[in-house]
């Protein structure tokens, strides 16, 4: 008890918390600032505290999952963002799972990122294919299940992820005729977009089995099935050329020791004048290893790369870096809206799985959306061609471009 009070008395400055130990002993930390949550949690056993001591952010999670750590004031977002906006990212801080358990993640992640075909399809599945009836619980209409772009931070979510597809259309200049590589296409949304918007044919692939269902009865619902297909199918196993490919949200599940491999391949698969966007999450510092709670819970094998690991993994490939956007609080943006609707949906949510599912999702949501307002997380958006005369010479196409396509 003693090793947890001091780090929060530490950690918790501006904003309080107050926490009641298993033996009913209640100890108040920080001090009531209008800018910062007022919590207040309590642990039902003794050994919740040392569970977390020893190992922070896994130990915290599964104590509140198995109901050993409750909040009683305020809710697991306030509790995250109390913790996280106290120590935020380049000020460094907080607490550290022990030397032991630092060594041994280290090496488990390590491997984990190795992350080979056969393994892949496990991977994807084990988030992407849980119950589509959950995401249309807390994703937009068009089911985009990756940061949105908000050209004004009070826009709403609808009008948020339409305007991140245009974003994205813009970049890749694409001209009537053309073919779209759609490399982890999701529920279909992008492609369908891309096809409705400029009349290219797109090819979207995956690895989820529940996503592939719903993009292909969408494109037959649009009646553009003809034009807009889905594959289930490993982006290393497609064949063809593309004068477009588009990968969003899926490179944080390649690995880094498959870097090289992955645009290696775009590039075989593109054109000789084809141009690619990659948008993915990234890390604003160095390399690092991804929490365990995420590896365990929600993205097994899952890693989001630092931006020089994205640039050696196409450096050699004779590809183009020709645009690089860093999207650096739109994710927070994004992920506040879907704890929202997430929470607005718990007695669905806990009739699909239960309880525990549920506190977890709303765990997850709480610490992604805190490591893009406070931690090291950004998004990248990164162009890449084959050809330095692929594109006109200045960004100004895609300004103008995504000014027709949000009708502006």
């Amino acid at each position: 008890m003693a090793l947890i009070d001091t780090f929060l008395s530490r950690t918790v400055r501006r904003g309080t918390l107050s926490l009641t130990h298993a033996d009913g002993r209640t100890v108040s930390f920080g001090s009531l600032d209008p800018a910062f949550p007022d919590v207040a949690i309590r642990f039902t056993r003794p050994g919740v505290a040392g569970r977390i001591v020893r190992h922070p952010a896994l130990g915290a999670a599964e104590a509140y999952m198995d109901g050993e750590l409750v909040i009683d004031r305020g809710d697991i977002r306030d509790l995250v963002e109390l913790l996280t906006g106290n120590t935020p990212w380049g000020r460094g801080g907080g607490l550290r799972p022990s030397l032991p358990i630092r060594l041994f993640d280290a090496v488990r992640h390590r491997i984990d990122r190795v992350n080979m075909a056969r393994r892949s399809k496990r991977n994807v599945a084990h988030h992407y294919d849980l119950s589509d009836r959950l995401y249309a619980l807390f994703l937009d209409s068009d089911l985009q299940y990756s940061c949105a772009y908000f050209t004004d931070a009070d826009n709403g979510l609808e009008r948020a992820q339409a305007d991140k597809k245009a974003h994205i259309a813009a970049k890749l200049a694409i001209r009537p005729g053309m073919r779209v590589l759609d490399i982890g296409c999701g529920w279909g949304g992008m492609a369908l977009y891309l096809h409705e918007k400029t009349g290219a044919e797109v090819l979207g692939v995956t690895l989820s089995e529940e996503q592939i269902k719903v993009a292909r009865r969408r494109a037959e619902a649009a009646g553009v099935a003809d034009k807009v297909k889905f594959e289930l199918i490993d982006y290393r196993h497609v064949t063809g050329r593309f004068d477009r490919i588009v990968s969003v949200g899926m490179f944080e599940h390649v690995g880094p020791p498959q870097y090289g491999a992955f645009f290696r391949k775009c590039r075989e698969l593109l054109t000789d004048d084809g141009v690619m966007l990659l948008h993915t999450i990234g890390r604003m510092g160095v390399p690092g290893v991804t929490d365990t709670f995420t590896t365990k819970y929600v993205f097994p094998g899952g890693y989001n790369p630092a931006l020089s690991e994205i640039v050696r993994g196409y450096e050699g490939t004779k590809l183009i870096a020709s645009d690089i956007e860093v999207l650096r609080v739109h994710y927070a943006l994004t992920i506040d809206h879907w704890y929202a609707r997430t929470v607005a949906a718990k007695d669905q949510i806990v009739a699909l799985y239960d309880e525990k599912f549920y506190r977890m999702w709303t765990f997850y949501l709480a610490g992604a959306a805190a490591a893009f307002r406070h931690g090291g997380m950004v998004n990248y958006q990164v162009q890449l061609t084959r050809d330095r005369w692929a594109l006109p010479l200045t960004r100004d196409y895609m300004v103008e471009e995504e000014r027709r396509l949000r009708g502006i």
